[in-house]
């Protein structure tokens, strides 16, 4: 199969990238290479036969067009997309234009591939997405796939808006898709924004590890390469219209899960004292949801998809992967924003 992945060098698309090449898939690349992207992500790929990158925007719809005659994919799974919830929050704009306006055009041109095609009964659409979309949960409940609509955060509404578009695009025009909604992911490549690398990194450099609030948001954590193999997955096997919820079935308070890595931290690089004297509770997000849970029997009944990471390995792993890899993480520090605090509204 030969699978165009929008957003392939960032840290959930990388991970698709790297798995579908070991696996025989023919994969196109195409990232605009903005700033949470990184080439190095899929540097273990780059020098397949099997693999083609293509340096575009999906907000460029003539871009879009040139792609999808040139490398002619069977299938697409759209990643890519602005997804840092503090991000949204100082500059919603950015979102709307690529999760919504971005998503739009890629669906545009999809439709127009397949039509020019005689619509292929094997194509597929899989547009990729987040359980944030469903809002925030109370102390008891999951998200299921028949959960109403909530999203709190810029970031969330966007995705919630591409969620609506890619079902509409199935059911006016018949375009073959699936969906896909994720907890939170966390492992090797992650963006050093986000939550844990973020707790590594300043463990690792004796800096103040902020925790928002209370520290007792809830959040259920997906090791990234489970994901992967659970998006290609549903691509191959899942039901068209169909959507899935994917779900690590590990829910950790976020300061419990900060303690955790600082622990890992104590045990593979101690210092004077524990790391957990780094941890400041700071002022709390604008809107932040309090929890998330996945109810994953759907994946788990349908196509028979378990998580295989639990999170105490996939912390170890990735506590370690991260101090094995200086040399990735530390030119990301200079990017814009990282090590910032930003969406204090």
């Amino acid at each position: 199969m030969k699978i165009l992945v929008t957003g392939g060098a960032g840290f959930i698309g990388s991970a698709v990238v790297r798995l579908a090449v070991a696996r025989g898939h023919e994969v196109v690349n195409l990232d605009a290479l903005t700033y949470a992207a990184n080439p190095e992500n899929v540097v273990s790929v780059a020098d397949s036969p099997l693999y083609r990158f293509e340096q575009a925007d999906i907000r460029d719809r003539a871009a879009l067009d040139r792609v999808l005659e040139t490398h002619r994919p069977d299938a697409i799974m759209h990643l890519a997309a602005e997804s840092h919830v503090d991000r949204s929050i100082d500059g919603p704009g950015a979102f709307i234009e690529t999760n919504v306006t971005g998503t739009y055009n890629l669906l545009e041109a999809a439709r127009s591939w397949w039509l020019a095609q005689d619509r292929p009964e094997g194509f597929r659409f899989h547009h990729i997405s987040t359980d944030e979309v469903f809002g925030s949960l109370g102390e008891e409940g999951q998200f299921t796939e028949t959960t109403p609509y909530d999203p709190r955060s810029p970031y969330s509404a966007s995705k919630a808006a591409s969620d609506h578009l890619v079902r509409a695009w199935h059911e006016t025009y018949g375009l073959p898709v699936v969906l896909t909604n994720c907890s939170n992911n966390y492992g090797p490549f992650h963006f050093p924004e986000k939550l844990v690398p973020v707790v590594i990194l300043n463990a690792l450099r004796g800096l103040p590890i902020p925790v928002y609030g209370d520290g007792g948001n809830v959040r259920d954590w997906l090791y990234v390469e489970d994901h992967a193999d659970a998006l290609l997955l549903v691509l191959e096997k899942g039901r068209l219209g169909r959507s899935y919820n994917i779900g690590g079935e590990n829910e950790v308070k976020n300061i419990d899960l900060v303690r955790t890595i600082c622990a890992e931290m104590d045990r593979l690089r101690p210092d004077a004292a524990p790391h957990n004297r780094l941890i400041k509770f700071v002022t709390d997000r604008p809107g932040h949801d309090r929890r998330y849970a996945i109810d994953p029997i759907r994946i788990r009944t349908e196509l028979g998809w378990r998580p295989s990471v639990t999170i105490e390995e996939g912390l170890r792993r990735t506590v370690e992967w991260y101090l094995d890899n200086e040399n990735w993480w530390s030119p990301l520090l200079s990017r814009q924003g990282v090590g910032e605090r930003l969406g204090k509204a």
